[in-house]
């Protein structure tokens, strides 16, 4: 049988070795390369051919630019996300740049490994404590992007809103639309009415989820 070749990316080079003394005396897996950055990974996915890249969410570099990179470029590699921050929001992130697992750190082993074995049958997984929160990100997801289409947003706010999707801030934004800031501070506010959310944050999640036309009834695997 063929071995699953794995490429490992993180900063953290205690933690980098233990993995790969871990994988190293696996004898379904083959360690193809390792590396420090977003850059490496995008390399790796191209140079070394994984079949499975794992890489950590604060290594330096556009993290979920490089996944994108990866899954879109090189399709044949899945990513998994292997993190210690149990972050809704950069879940969801890493989900909607192409990343088939995201498997916290401190977990055992063995949740790796389902992973890897989850995502080589072109499934989602989610480590199990931290899946019902993702899910919940989904659902609220979807509220905001049904909210957003039934919302009627006037010309000027869906102006404001693609200059939000552009991370512009207030006094950017306002000086694009050629409006005061106070102006903006009062569409923002309008904004964060209609859609029926209490931040800035939220409504660019919302923005952002119509944009990509997210599905979110992807089905997540949890063993």
């Amino acid at each position: 049988m063929n071995k699953t070749r794995i490429a490992f990316i993180d900063d953290h080079p205690t933690l980098l070795a233990g993995m790969v003394a871990i994988f190293s005396t696996e004898p379904d897996y083959e360690i193809v390369g390792t590396g420090v950055s977003a850059d490496d990974a995008v390399r790796l996915a191209e140079t070394a051919a994984p079949d499975v890249l794992i890489a950590d969410m604060s290594m330096p570099g556009d993290v979920f630019a490089a996944i994108a990179n990866v899954t879109r470029r090189t399709p044949p590699v899945q990513v998994i996300v292997f993190t210690a921050y149990a972050n809704v929001d950069t879940a969801l992130q890493a989900v909607d740049a192409g990343a088939q697992g995201f498997v916290l750190k401190g977990r055992p082993t063995t949740d790796l490994l389902t992973a890897i074995q989850t995502v080589r049958s072109d499934e989602i997984y989610v480590s199990p404590d931290f899946a019902p929160k993702l899910m919940g990100g989904f659902r609220n997801r979807a509220r905001r992007e049904k909210e957003m289409r039934s919302a009627q947003l006037s010309a000027r706010e869906v102006q404001i809103v693609e200059c939000l999707l552009q991370a512009k801030s207030n006094k950017e934004i306002a000086r694009t639309l050629d409006l005061s800031e106070k102006t903006i501070k009062h569409y923002m506010t309008n904004l964060m009415n209609k859609l029926k959310v209490k931040s800035r944050l939220e409504v660019v999640l919302a923005a952002q989820a119509l944009q990509a036309g997210t599905d979110t009834d992807k089905d997540v695997a949890q063993p």
